[in-house]
């Protein structure tokens, strides 16, 4: 009979599969508009109707006393963390073709597999860390190492602010395990929104007017930089589609990370790839290079490596076996 902490187990899976499914569409909309629009407009406005969002479904869960905290300083963080996770990797994305920025992006997992022995005491044996191995060898070898800097499409800086956005991802889901065992899904997810708003406002103030960007021709600092303006009316549609995708992703992921551990919730983060390549094939015209397409199918093998042996694992577990390393 299927145990309540597997059925736990199987909704974490299944909100981090429709989570990953909306971040998909979320990346390929913000690559669409970062040639005309600035990072910073981009996220007000997508976090402003994905709060509005997130506050109905507020009231569904417990109404507004559920966003009252005992640790707003560590909310605060947390929000903070997804903040730089979010800009490090968009700002990225304006240069890199979509499936690259995704795939490199794709060590979070392995961060979160490994990092959750120190921060969370969930056990990880051997033969997964092994496999994390194989798929942080994946994500070097999209990194082109060997490669000279002019055979490079973009700087290593760039190349480098995906894995930077994964690691402050990582971190930000650890925290939301922690937080999850006393805050609801839509109140964290109401605290990033927030914390979204005020970080581009803050730009707003600081270079709203597209002062800093006069002088550069560089894509993601165009995109990081660019002056405010208002929505074309084709253009509309797609910001609309990041406030519901908004709201969508911040809830389940939030609620993913509440309802399963963390080593098993993080693999299923690897249906993000294949979405990459279609939305960089099917809109931009992008393929993977070779490099990529290896580092793709390291990681994906490692990351099916890691939940079969989780899986192996629960199930020896829940009959009172050895456990399986």
């Amino acid at each position: 009979m299927t145990t309540l902490p597997q059925n736990r187990a199987g909704i974490g899976i299944a909100f981090i599969l429709i989570g990953i499914f909306c971040i998909s569409i979320n990346d390929m909309l913000i690559k669409q508009l970062s040639g005309g629009y600035p990072l910073h407009e981009i996220v007000f406005v997508r976090s402003a109707i994905g709060l509005m969002i997130t506050l109905c479904i507020v009231q569904f869960e417990g109404g507004w006393s559920i966003l009252r905290t005992r640790t707003p300083w560590l909310h605060a963080t947390r929000g903070l963390l997804i903040v730089i996770s979010n800009m490090s990797y968009f700002v990225a994305l304006a240069a890199l073709p979509l499936a690259d920025a995704t795939a490199l992006f794709f060590v979070a997992p392995l961060f979160i597999t490994v990092l959750s022995i120190p921060l969370l005491g969930e056990k990880v044996g051997p033969l997964r860390i092994g496999a994390v191995l194989v798929g942080f060898i994946g994500v070097v070898i999209m990194q082109r190492p060997w490669a000279d800097a002019s055979e490079l499409d973009v700087s290593r800086l760039v190349l480098l602010l995906p894995v930077l956005s994964a690691l402050t991802y990582a971190l930000n889901q650890l925290m939301t395990r922690k937080l999850g065992v006393t805050s609801k899904a839509s109140a964290l997810s109401v605290y990033i929104q927030v914390t979204f708003i005020l970080v581009s406002l803050l730009f707003f103030l600081v270079a709203g007017d597209g002062r800093f960007a006069q002088e550069t021709t560089n894509p993601s600092l165009l995109f990081l930089l660019r002056a405010w303006i208002w929505p074309a009316p084709e253009d509309i549609w797609a910001f609309v589609g990041l406030g519901l995708n908004s709201a969508a992703v911040g809830y389940c992921l939030s609620q993913a990370y509440r309802m399963a551990d963390a080593a098993t919730v993080a693999p299923f983060e690897y249906a993000g790839l294949p979405l990459a390549v279609f939305w960089g094939w099917a809109i931009f015209s992008e393929l993977p290079v070779l490099e990529v397409w290896i580092g793709i199918i390291l990681i994906l093998s490692s990351g099916l490596f890691v939940f079969v042996r989780e899986q192996q694992k629960a199930r020896v577990i829940s009959r009172g076996k050895v456990k399986l390393r």
